[in-house]
């Protein structure tokens, strides 16, 4: 019988306080209430450990970086106690012909009950030859595994949507993984790379639940991209205000202000960036001066410079653009100030008449 979650931290002599410790925090990384609590409990206790099939195709690796570095749940929690990790050729000790055949096992012990988990893309032009992992092309790789999996996981903007190897050209014709595995559903995390925390959380949810969590139109989860950065930014205030950088390193970057016109693309990007942030929550690009560059939505490598600004937001609403809400904060400004010199006009002159009727008394 396949070991629990909680068996195995009893092995590690993680006392109950700890564990439950553990699914409070695993609660607040899936943004859920007090109340989910003792859901997560009892399905930590009693649920085997998820088995995963991490596959890698084109891509950097920066999913794995991002993944290990988890602060909330550890990846190393994830890895040893929430996941049973059964291949990763990565990270895995295994090489060569004993991987391999640790993936056929996998994939035959676990049949219709494990995890695909896919890093990277397949390119498809010329049979996949342009990634091979295994001896075979990556694409086949991906469907072979698929066939028998529960779900996909696509980590990252690379598995999610292409990321710089499909940017045109795209001379390999790499592919995201739903337009290669169409008859599963794949869970779509975006992101270059996405937020450790992010990658965690989907995973606790899959494992607490056994389902795999609400998804958008475009097939991401809506705990953790329901909204724009620009929604929950700190510098929100400042956009509203009319107050933009101008230019990196001027002064109005050195009070803070938004950097709109410096080309950020917050305000059409759906990531938790601005709420879970990065490095155990202590920041994020836009915190550090820099704007945001769009990684988690698609084509963004075909959309101009990073540093050009949008000119064309239809999500705006009433903010419409940069220019037009410092207009209308200036314009309001003026009217509010007129307003007050009007009023302290007809004060005056109210004060005025009424000292001249005192004087002919």
């Amino acid at each position: 019988m396949t070991e629990t979650f909680y068996d195995v931290l009893r092995q590690r002599g993680i006392t109950r306080r700890s564990f439950l410790k553990f699914c409070s925090m695993t609660a607040a990384t899936l943004g859920l209430g007090p109340t989910a609590v003792p859901q997560i409990v009892h399905a930590l206790e009693t649920k085997p450990r998820l088995p995963v099939v991490w596959l890698h195709g084109l891509e950097c690796t920066c999913c794995t970086e991002s993944f290990i570095r988890s602060s909330a749940p550890l990846a190393s929690d994830v890895i040893l106690s929430m996941i049973s990790l059964d291949y990763d050729d990565t990270i895995m000790a295994a090489a060569g012909h004993q991987a391999e055949a640790a993936l056929e096992d996998t994939i035959e012990k676990y049949k219709g009950n494990y995890i695909l988990a896919c890093e990277g893309n397949p390119p498809l032009k010329d049979d996949g030859i342009y990634c091979i992992p295994g001896g075979k092309p990556y694409v086949e790789k991906v469907r072979h595994v698929a066939k028998n999996a529960k779900a996909v996981i696509a980590w990252g903007s690379c598995a999610s949507w292409g990321c710089v190897q499909a940017a045109k050209p795209n001379p390999t014709q790499a592919t995201p993984i739903h337009k290669v595995v169409t008859d599963k559903p794949v869970i779509r995390v975006p992101g270059c790379p996405p937020i450790a925390e992010v990658m965690t959380g989907v995973v606790a949810y899959v494992l607490t639940f056994g389902q795999i969590p609400e998804l958008d139109r475009q097939g991401r989860p809506k705990m953790f991209y329901s909204q724009r950065i620009h929604d929950k930014c700190y510098r929100r205030p400042h956009f509203d205000a009319g107050q933009f950088v101008e230019a990196f390193d001027d002064d109005n970057a050195r009070k803070g202000y938004c950097l709109y016109k410096v080309g950020c693309k917050g305000p059409t990007t759906y990531n938790a960036c601005s709420t879970v942030r990065w490095n155990e929550a202590v920041s994020f690009p836009i915190g550090s001066g820099h704007g945001c560059i769009g990684c988690a939505e698609d084509d963004f490598w075909d959309k101009g410079s990073f540093y050009d600004r949008l000119t064309d937001i239809t999500a705006f609403g009433v903010e419409a653009n940069a220019d037009k809400v410092g207009a209308v904060v200036a314009g309001a400004v003026g009217a509010a100030v007129a307003a007050h010199a009007a009023v302290s006009a007809i004060r005056r002159l109210g004060s005025k008449d009424t000292n001249d009727a005192k004087g002919e008394k």
